[in-house]
């Protein structure tokens, strides 16, 4: 069994930015625009990592931080002023937002070109044809973390478990644009441990704590946990029983330290390219 160090391999890739970053802000500036709608205490967590982050490769980072109570026509206001701003290459709405704004109404509200979360209907859109431009962030962090460490996807049965439209839909697309076969379970999935235990590449992203055991894996199996929860002892750990199951993979993703950091690099990534798309 092989560990897939997700940091390790956002260091090599931050890494990367950052001297992409130093020969672009010799001359000019890469702009991200955070909007944070209302005072969620994990939303200001994330944007916070997200702005340590643009510091950490040399992004310039912009927070837009609005009130719980902001009305539609003032966040449309927000997100137009930022989409007419050439120093902002790339905008991400935090979610979630208040329960009285439609969050999808204003994650489509966001230019195209600077949807760098991948969010609105035009990148999945691309994405689903198999012409990806900004893939949602946690995706690509998988796909990321697989491609560094040379794992074969070709040809190869992939079961993605949970079908959000943040991780689990554009994950098995991105695993279907690489030639596998790719099955998405989901609660009312049948037999669900014989599907898994099928699986060449198993991907979970339930958020439920150590919901995967051994029995429910294929013996050499790829496993990637996206899940990020809380034990019985309030340890962190993912959707992965990542003991009982570590013998009897060939790789799998730690929580913490797997997916999770790539998150964000990932962010960092779909910036650089939306100014140099520009």
């Amino acid at each position: 069994m092989q560990i897939l160090d997700g940091k390790l391999v956002a260091a090599k890739t931050r890494e990367q930015l950052r001297k992409e970053l130093e020969e672009i802000n010799a001359i000019d500036k890469v702009g991200l625009a955070v909007i944070l709608v209302g005072d969620d205490p994990a939303s200001k967590v994330y944007v916070r990592n997200k702005i340590n982050a643009c510091a950490e490769v040399g992004i310039k980072s912009t927070l837009v931080a609005l009130p719980g109570d902001t009305t539609e026509e003032e966040l449309y206001a927000a997100i137009d002023k930022l989409n007419k701003d050439d120093s902002v290459h790339g905008i991400i709405l935090q979610l979630p937002i208040p329960k009285h704004l439609d969050e999808y109404k204003f994650v489509n509200a966001i230019d195209e070109s600077k949807d760098v979360d991948g969010n609105g209907y035009e990148q999945k859109g691309k994405l689903w044809v198999g012409k990806p431009e900004f893939i949602p962030c946690t995706p690509s962090g998988v796909m990321r973390i697989l491609d560094f460490y040379n794992i074969p996807l070709e040809g190869k049965n992939a079961v993605v478990v949970g079908r959000s439209n943040l991780v689990g839909k554009p994950l098995a697309q991105l695993l279907m644009n690489r030639n596998c076969t790719v099955t998405i379970c989901h609660s009312r999935t049948k037999d669900l441990d014989k599907v898994c235990a099928s699986a060449d590449v198993l991907c979970v992203a339930i958020g439920k704590a150590k919901f995967v055991t051994k029995n429910m894996v294929k013996d050499g199996a790829v496993v990637v946990d996206v899940g990020m929860d809380r034990d019985e002892n309030g340890k962190l750990c993912g959707d992965v029983d990542f003991e009982d199951v570590k013998e009897k993979c060939s790789y799998i993703t730690p929580v913490p330290g797997g997916v999770g950091p790539m998150t964000v690099t990932m962010l960092m990534d779909n910036t650089v390219k939306a100014y140099k798309n520009r």
